[in-house]
């Protein structure tokens, strides 16, 4: 297969470089990609890599020599991480790895490729039409100024699933759909990595019960902010998320996935057993003193897809 790199007009471009910018174009139009890039303009500030956007101007830019250097200049060994899970011995492995990765070589300086953290950010609200809706998809989202290593990462899950983890048995679930009726779904989310960390809601509604739900939501973390959750929804959040634990490395596949995450990111290999520990020894007070320090309804992003709120 020869490539050639050269400037082509549209009907000259190759029929892969043409479809990938249609499709790019088309992505751009969607109600989804907008929802999704209105979320990430209102939680990082001006310049972060993540506002970067594919457009089918960039895509008819690119040569073959630019996917080659990146391809060179990212896919290295030092950037790195092989998890082998199986009936195997660790000479054996060893054997195979080197192998077929033995003569491997990086040139060249390593390439940054951690985000940097962020700031956390600033109340904002959008409203995205998708005219093909006729309820509300609601996000609301807030950067925290914290990371995966912080000891509250695991207070605040274990808050998590008092609001939001057990489904009908938890707070949000039960408040707002069952006993008010204003969402047909609710749940709550902490994304956590190396140096960033995002908590969200996101609940479908009707049009006119986007303001009213959001003001229970409110009013639901200002009590977890305020007031020691009971005894029994903290056993209970805490027997769901030890539950989970075993659950998420019951295959070879989600076993070395856990691995690769966590290797990827400096987490001990063994964090499993550790966050076990420390969700059993949780109290009360460090759940309540957690979302004090670090949840702040009125920081919140509001960004909802469908017709506009009533």
């Amino acid at each position: 297969m020869i490539i050639r790199s050269f400037e082509v007009g549209e009907e000259q471009m190759p029929p892969v470089g043409r479809r990938s910018r249609e499709l790019t174009e088309g992505e751009l139009q969607s109600p989804g990609y907008k929802t999704e890039r209105a979320l990430v303009r209102a939680l990082v500030p001006m310049g972060d890599p993540l506002l970067r956007e594919t457009t089918p101007a960039t895509v008819r830019s690119l040569k073959y020599e630019d996917v080659q250097n990146y391809y060179n200049r990212t896919f290295r060994p030092d950037l790195t991480t092989i998890v082998i899970i199986g009936d195997v011995t660790p000479d054996e492995a060893r054997t195979v790895v080197e192998k077929y990765f033995g003569a491997w070589k990086a040139s060249g300086a390593r390439p940054k490729v951690v985000l940097p953290p962020v700031p956390g950010n600033k109340p904002s609200a959008v409203n995205v039409p998708d005219a093909r809706s006729v309820q509300d998809s609601v996000e609301l989202a807030q950067e925290l100024e914290m990371n995966r290593f912080s000891p509250d990462y695991y207070a605040l899950q274990l808050g998590n699933h008092v609001l939001g983890g057990g489904f009908y048995a938890t707070r949000l679930y039960r408040d707002l759909r069952q006993q008010a009726g204003y969402v047909y779904s609710i749940n709550d989310s902490l994304q956590a990595g190396e140096t960033r960390a995002t908590y969200s809601i996101n609940y479908g509604c009707d049009p006119k019960n986007v303001s009213k739900a959001r003001v229970m939501i409110d009013g639901e973390l200002r009590a977890m902010q305020k007031y020691n959750v009971t005894p029994a929804e903290l056993q209970q959040a805490k027997a769901l998320l030890l539950r989970q634990i075993p659950l998420g490395e019951s295959s070879e596949d989600a076993l070395a996935g856990g691995m690769l995450g966590r290797a990827r990111i400096g987490l001990p290999l063994d964090e499993p057993l550790r966050a076990a520990e420390r969700y059993f020894n949780m109290t009360a007070d460090q759940v309540r003193e957690a979302f004090a320090k670090h949840i702040d309804p009125a920081s919140f992003a509001q960004i909802v897809r469908g017709p506009a709120p009533q």
